[in-house]
């Protein structure tokens, strides 16, 4: 198991750093300066000693192999850099402002839809080919077919502008996550929904369930402490992989919705060409990917005691 970890730590590492380079190398083949995008496109004139000057402040003077080895040595030590656009205020400030709003939203959507697919894929599963079964086949096609934008846009018409029941946008009382977290959440709910439908009912038909009915126990335990647990093997890669690609669901709903979450953060930096800013999400992110795969896989071990990595 040890060295099971340490290999994956060092091809972790190898991934984080060469989607640096990869994310350093886009950002500046990007069209636009990000000194013309501070001072307005041209709408405040300033002379060209004074650009370079701006430049060299940033060490956008310096060739791309410098820019990088400096960016990378300050990120090891745990310093971001500033913002070229929110000019003096450091990322790290901004990122740790951003992360509450997109960890609360993916918390919130995450336990809701969970506690809703997992019972629906597992009383699915139990009754192939009834009602409840087709109505959980039809919600979960319908949630993954569902764009999270249109979802958010339908939802915003019928109970802000209509009902006047909600928010529109914004986090100005609790009341502002409950439209954003139900857009996640449907999708999710979705995904899981079907996997654990189709996950119970294959540990179902496998042989230890029908030993554990052929020695009298009740059904209930029967579901509960053999077929449930062995189901949940799949169920956990699809969390382990929401949980890893956070962002892609978060950019369309924060601006949507608004909210000053990483999805926001990260879309508003890519169009100001804020270099530090993006370098050092994706970073963090890659980061958050190779640990959450890590955990994913040590929690097959926990979950399943014949899967060993030795």
């Amino acid at each position: 198991m040890g060295r099971y970890i340490f290999v994956r730590v060092m091809q972790g590492i190898v991934v984080i750093f060469l989607i640096s380079v990869l994310t350093f190398i886009i950002m500046r083949m990007m069209p636009g300066d990000p000194v013309y995008l501070l001072f307005g496109e041209g709408k405040v004139r300033i002379t060209e000693e004074q650009m370079q000057a701006i430049r060299a402040r940033w060490g956008l003077d310096q060739p791309y192999y410098v820019q990088y080895m400096v960016w990378a040595r300050n990120m090891l030590t745990g310093d971001f850099g500033d913002s070229l656009i929110r000019t003096g205020t450091p990322v790290r400030q901004m990122i740790f402002e951003a992360i509450p709003v997109t960890l609360t939203l993916n918390l919130y959507a995450m336990l809701l839809a969970l506690s809703i697919s997992i019972p629906l894929g597992i009383w699915a599963g139990m009754r192939r080919n009834s009602f409840v079964d087709y109505f959980a086949s039809i919600v979960s096609a319908m949630g993954i077919a569902t764009p999270n934008f249109w979802l958010g846009l339908m939802l915003i018409v019928i109970f802000s502008l209509v009902l006047g029941l909600l928010p529109p946008f914004g986090l100005r009382s609790w009341q502002g996550y409950i439209l954003p977290v139900i857009v996640l959440a449907a999708e999710q709910m979705a995904v899981v929904t079907r996997v654990m439908r189709s996950s119970t009912v294959e540990v179902l038909n496998e042989d230890y369930v029908r030993t554990a009915r052929a020695k009298g126990l009740t059904e209930r335990t029967v579901i509960i402490r053999h077929a449930v647990r062995n189901a949940l093997l799949p169920v956990v890669t699809v969390i382990g992989f929401n949980i890893a690609f956070i962002l892609s669901g978060t950019i369309v709903v924060e601006t949507v919705f608004a909210l000053p979450g990483i999805g926001r953060l990260f879309t508003d930096s890519v169009f100001r060409l804020d270099y530090q800013v993006v370098q050092s999400l994706f970073v963090l992110l890659a980061a958050l990917v190779v640990v959450v795969n890590l955990l994913t896989d040590l929690l097959y071990a926990l979950i399943d005691p014949r899967i060993r990595f030795d």
